[in-house]
């Protein structure tokens, strides 16, 4: 392929590749998304909860997390965001934040107004239909841990999270294996789950007593990862996507 022909690299193409094959059109308008990154340092807020976010963004590299804080100074940890995310989707439906969005590492990210999202509505209904299935994937995992944080133990909860987070970066990088960086704190595990630090680091030495994992610094290795999928009632909703409704690609 000539270089005039060359489509612009894009993480958060190669995430929706996952799920649908994406014509060179589409992969140049998803590209258009991420033309003007921004470093981020480690701890550094993108988003605050309730002051007003115009921009929506691709985390380009690194590692964050969202949250909200509760009445009482505590952090509940909303969901932890990775390469290929789209932060600050909100901003498509509300003026202000309501969520905070912080980086867990250094990051780049790639702010774009919602403008953008407008054109690439028009142009491109397919890739609309694929970030509002996304966006659906996304909250049936809420959902689930929603419904974990209600009904399993604290056991199940830590279970879930280490499988859900193995499971992400498995999916950008086959090379993982059942080993990998676990990236954030167990006082962040615990705001994540509704559990205290101390609690935390309980379960996980439970989880190494019962055979399911190694650890060994910040590296966790999932040892058999079927028993630890039922220790978590951990469902894979990776594997029921039906997505044959989708219109042709533009």
């Amino acid at each position: 392929m000539g270089d005039h022909h060359r489509v612009p690299d894009s993480c958060f193409a190669e995430r929706v590749g996952d799920l649908i094959d994406l014509s060179m059109n589409e992969r140049a308008a998803l590209a258009r998304l991420e033309e003007r990154p921004r470093d981020l340092r480690r701890g550094a807020i993108l988003l605050r909860e309730n002051d007003p976010q115009p921009e929506l963004f691709i985390l380009q590299r690194g590692m964050a997390m969202s949250y909200v804080l509760l009445d009482d100074g505590s952090r509940q940890i909303l969901r932890f965001l990775h390469t290929g995310d789209m932060l600050g989707v909100s901003a498509l439906v509300y003026r202000d934040s309501p969520e905070t969005v912080v980086a867990l590492t250094d990051c780049t990210v790639c702010p774009f107004d919602r403008s953008v999202m407008t054109a690439l509505v028009t142009d491109h209904p397919r890739l609309s239909a694929i970030i509002m299935v996304m966006n659906q994937m996304e909250k049936v995992a809420l959902t689930d841990r929603l419904a974990a944080l209600g009904r399993t133990s604290a056991k199940a909860r830590i279970a879930a999270l280490l499988i859900e987070m193995h499971n992400r970066l498995r999916r950008r990088d086959q090379a993982i294996g059942n080993s990998f960086t676990l990236g954030v704190t167990q006082e962040e595990i615990g705001d994540a789950t509704g559990l205290t630090a101390v609690h935390v680091n309980r379960m996980l030495r439970q989880l190494e007593e019962d055979g399911l994992i190694r650890r060994e610094g910040s590296r966790v290795t999932l040892l058999k990862e079927t028993l630890l999928a039922q220790a978590a009632n951990y469902i894979e909703r990776f594997d029921g996507l039906d997505l044959r409704w989708l219109p042709p690609a533009r």
